[in-house]
């Protein structure tokens, strides 16, 4: 078969087109980026070839297209003309998982991180296909399972049918295609009432605890939990905690991960390869070598100063990131650097988002990227909002990344959605 992805280097998108073009076929497809993305590395790796515009594309290709590909966009323009076979990226996964014996990851935040750690275990056990959204689609072709990040923007996870569903957490998000927080607990709900099997489920949100099915196995901390974990100690080198599965002791565990959302995605993943006969010598020695999904918690280090890239964009995660970094590096200064994402998203959150940046030591927060949202449908919303309810906390950008050069010592979080490569890279010039 033959594929033009339209909108291929977003992360979702390289990824699934490296699965299509592992599994044989004939992959191409356009991008409108300005600035180079990470997720080229995947494409590249495979030669995919990436074009500015739909002249390669052909009427016996099958085009595949982002949700920020719209109706009058120039390569839907041409499919439409050339009577080709059409799906939205979410449609195409949810043909996948009609295919196999499908594990689908959801939730608010932690759906990545926790793609990413349970496929490591299964790649390198039962063998598994999987997509993260950090850019990585991996066949293979000798196994029937796969692994998939299912998110709930736009609905778009009620394509999939899985066999077991992980649901990480529920929180008000999205505020752009949902009103209020009961329309994502009802998304959530109907995914939970089509998925086949059992439900792997964080109890202790409570937004969770309003799902109704008893497929749904919970698990977390609290002793309400069939599945959970108490933790012995947090400690700048890693975590140790006990695992209790419908009340029996299962294991004990001291693994290379930080925070205690760490703990909460190890949980889920270490359930779900029980489910699978997994030696728990293995799960431990694939936990504890497990790197991390791109773009969450990445680090580089100059001097002493720990520079972090993270995908950071909604107030719960950025809590998560700076409790990873005091977890990690208690003696460093913490300056976080923030680029929101979304102006619907600012508007709605920046009071939570000050909240929890005045955690830090010094905050930094630069323009608002308004992805596929105007300025002029927002008046008022900007980086101001956030920086003036911060007392410590200034505006940054390029021009201005200087200030970041008195902070020694520290450790320094560059969280949005958006690739900050280009603050980073700032950042490196100027030491230059």
């Amino acid at each position: 078969m033959k594929y033009f992805f339209a909108g291929i280097e977003g992360s979702g998108m390289a990824a699934l087109a490296s699965m299509l073009y592992d599994m044989g076929n004939f992959v191409i497809g356009c991008d409108d980026a300005k600035v180079y993305s990470f997720t080229l590395e995947e494409l590249q790796k495979r030669n995919i070839k990436v074009y500015k515009d739909a002249e390669a594309l052909t009427k016996d290709m099958i085009y595949v297209y982002t949700a920020a590909i719209h109706e009058d966009h120039y390569s839907y323009k041409k499919a439409k003309e050339l009577g080709c076979v059409m799906y939205g990226y979410y449609e195409m996964i949810g043909e996948l998982t009609k295919k196999y014996v499908s594990i689908c990851i959801s939730g608010t935040h932690g759906k990545t991180t926790t793609t990413a750690m349970l496929s490591h275990i299964f790649e390198n056990t039962v063998g598994t296909n999987y997509l993260i959204g950090d850019g990585t689609g991996v066949i293979d072709k000798n196994s029937n399972n796969f692994i998939v990040e299912s998110c709930e923007f736009e609905r778009h996870l009620l394509n999939y049918y899985p066999k077991y569903t992980v649901i990480t957490n529920i929180f008000y998000d999205h505020v752009d295609c949902y009103k209020n927080i009961e329309e994502i607990i009802e998304t959530f709900q109907t995914f939970v009432d089509q998925t086949k099997d059992k439900v792997i489920a964080c109890g202790d949100n409570e937004n969770v605890r309003k799902l109704s099915s008893d497929k749904i196995v919970y698990y977390g901390f609290n002793e309400n939990n069939d599945v959970r974990g108490v933790i012995k100690e947090l400690r700048p080198d890693g975590s140790s905690f006990d695992v209790y599965i419908h009340g029996d002791f299962y294991g004990s565990f001291n693994l290379n991960i930080f925070g205690k959302h760490m703990i909460e995605n190890a949980l889920a993943c270490i359930y779900v390869a029980h489910l699978y006969g997994i030696d728990k010598g293995d799960i431990t020695k694939y936990l504890n070598n497990f790197e991390g999904a791109k773009r969450r918690f990445s680090e580089e280090v100059i001097g002493d100063v720990v520079l972090v890239d993270d995908y950071a964009h909604h107030p719960n995660e950025v809590a998560t990131v700076l409790k990873t970094a005091r977890q990690k590096y208690p003696d460093k200064e913490l300056v976080p650097v923030l680029i929101p994402y979304t102006l619907s998203r600012t508007k709605a959150f920046y009071k939570e988002f000050a909240e929890v940046l005045k955690e830090a030591d010094k905050v930094y927060v630069a323009d608002v990227e308004p992805a596929r949202e105007k300025y002029e449908d927002f008046p008022g919303v900007t980086a101001d909002l956030i920086i003036n309810e911060i007392p410590n906390a200034e505006h940054i950008s390029e021009d201005e990344i200087d200030k970041l050069y008195k902070h020694k010592n520290a450790v320094i979080p560059f969280m949005g959605c958006k690739d900050p490569t280009w603050l980073i890279d700032a950042y490196k010039r100027g030491l230059k």
